[in-house]
């Protein structure tokens, strides 16, 4: 049975401390640390949805005390990119922990989700305000090349801001454990190759990507989706199923793969680009990626055995004739909204487009 502890009182939230300052939670933590307590760490920018809870979840079975940081960092958003945009939901990400909480305290095999850490950036970033320009000054972590690739080439600065956000998180927190969700494939292992090549004394645990009723991935954007837009987001899901099809009957080189993905795509944004403006949704594709699933390297053949990484992004086009009560999502479907998703390509017997 885990080990209960006293906590300190900064500003208590039905069942869980909600810290801002970094003194403050290095003090709890020197307390769990006295106490043998094992400290599991989530880190978040908020807008929580099942996805986020699920880590929690599995954070809370494999330590004595869970933190949860919410800091919508402003280093992983390039200078082009809306900070201002990211949904801020305290007042519902709080009851979502409230009832988190509570569902903990009423089990006694599982540990405790005890302080939610929610810094200002002139905490995270105390010599300096952040930059975000590609040639930005600062202190920064890279870890290169991984964040040079696929979403990297995107977003230039984006995994910059991650690594650098993150590392200051583990080296505040401390935790045992760390807990990133399967959806940000890439952002995983930026972090474990940081952790590796910096000696941090933390274990990186991934939790299984956390998907809608009709199959997309869970994510904080997807608010800003809308109903017309939505619907065909999944199109990035569906040409992961094809990819898996032609895997099944045989197909390893990636040119075959490749374009299994690419047609679905192409083929369903010439439908929405044949409908009137008031009816469709258009995207671009950004990228489709058949990667190693150790190292992320792209590859030319996959091997039967070990599989592969499949990773793709789009980016849904604002509405271009919103209708009169029509659900257009957060902002009226005005901005364009960033979709990544990913699966492990890999033999499935009879499950032939099974989707985990």
């Amino acid at each position: 049975m885990p080990i209960r502890i006293h906590t300190l009182k900064p500003r208590r939230v039905t069942g869980f401390n909600k810290v801002t300052s970094i003194q403050n939670l290095r003090q709890l933590r020197r307390r769990a640390l006295l106490a043998g307590n094992t400290v599991g760490f989530v880190p978040t920018m908020g807008a929580l949805h099942q996805g986020h809870l699920a880590l929690i979840r599995q954070a809370v079975r494999e330590n004595d005390q869970v933190y949860v940081s919410i800091y919508v960092n402003p280093t992983q958003f390039g200078v082009s990119e809306d900070l201002s945009s990211y949904p801020r939901t305290w007042d519902a990400d709080k009851i979502k922990l409230a009832a988190l909480a509570k569902e903990f305290k009423n089990n006694d095999r599982v540990g405790h989700m005890s302080t939610v850490f929610m810094p200002s950036t002139e905490e995270m970033y105390p010599s300096s305000p952040p930059s975000s320009e590609v040639d930005g000054q600062g202190s920064f972590v890279t870890i290169t090349p991984l964040s040079s690739r696929l979403e990297g080439t995107s977003r230039p600065v984006f995994f910059r801001g991650v690594a650098t956000v993150c590392m200051k998180l583990l080296n505040i927190v401390q935790p045992e454990r760390v807990y990133f969700g399967q959806k940000d494939i890439q952002q995983t292992f930026v972090v474990k190759r940081m952790v590796k090549d910096f000696h941090l004394n933390t274990e990186v645990r991934v939790g299984s990507t956390i998907r809608e009723q009709d199959g997309l991935a869970m994510s904080s954007r997807n608010i800003f989706l809308g109903e017309r837009r939505r619907k065909v987001a999944l199109v990035l899901l569906d040409s992961f199923k094809e990819v898996q099809k032609v895997f099944a009957r045989g197909a390893r080189k990636r040119r075959f793969l490749y374009n299994a993905a690419f047609d679905k795509l192409s083929s369903v944004e010439k439908v929405q680009r044949a409908l009137p403006r008031a009816k469709r949704a258009r995207f671009e594709i950004d990228y489709i990626s058949i990667a190693d699933p150790d190292t992320m390297d792209e590859l030319e053949e996959v091997n039967s055995e070990r599989g592969a990484i499949l990773s793709g992004a789009i980016k849904m086009l604002p509405l271009e004739e919103p209708q009169e009560g029509e659900d257009t999502g957060l902002g009226g479907g005005k901005s364009s909204v960033r979709l990544i998703d990913n699966i492990h390509l890999e033999l499935l017997s009879a499950k032939v487009g099974y989707i985990p």
